[in-house]
């Protein structure tokens, strides 16, 4: 399955690779955010925006509501559980 997980980009870590920092439930991880840069939102318009992720990578900029529903729905089916342990897992080291 494909799941998409709302955060929040709190800093751009790597402007050359067009990296930032994104907040999942209190997990900060580091993704690439080209996909929702443009000539109208720069990367460092992003700060601040909440997210759709998905494998390292937001996907597409959404706004508060609808990330707070999106992660209340997906707590309610179980799913951002797993994700976000998956998450977590893998920044150990």
């Amino acid at each position: 399955m494909c799941l998409g997980i709302p955060g929040q980009v709190v800093e751009i870590s790597d402007a050359t690779r067009k990296l930032g920092m994104v907040d999942v439930s209190g997990i900060k991880r580091e993704v690439n955010l080209a996909c929702i840069v443009n000539e109208d939102h720069s990367l460092d318009d992003c700060v601040g925006d909440w997210v759709l992720l998905h494998v390292g990578f937001a996907m597409s900029r959404i706004d508060e509501k609808e990330a707070a529903l999106t992660m209340k729905v997906l707590r309610e089916l179980g799913e951002a559980q797993e994700e976000i342990e998956s998450m977590r897992l893998s920044g150990q080291k």
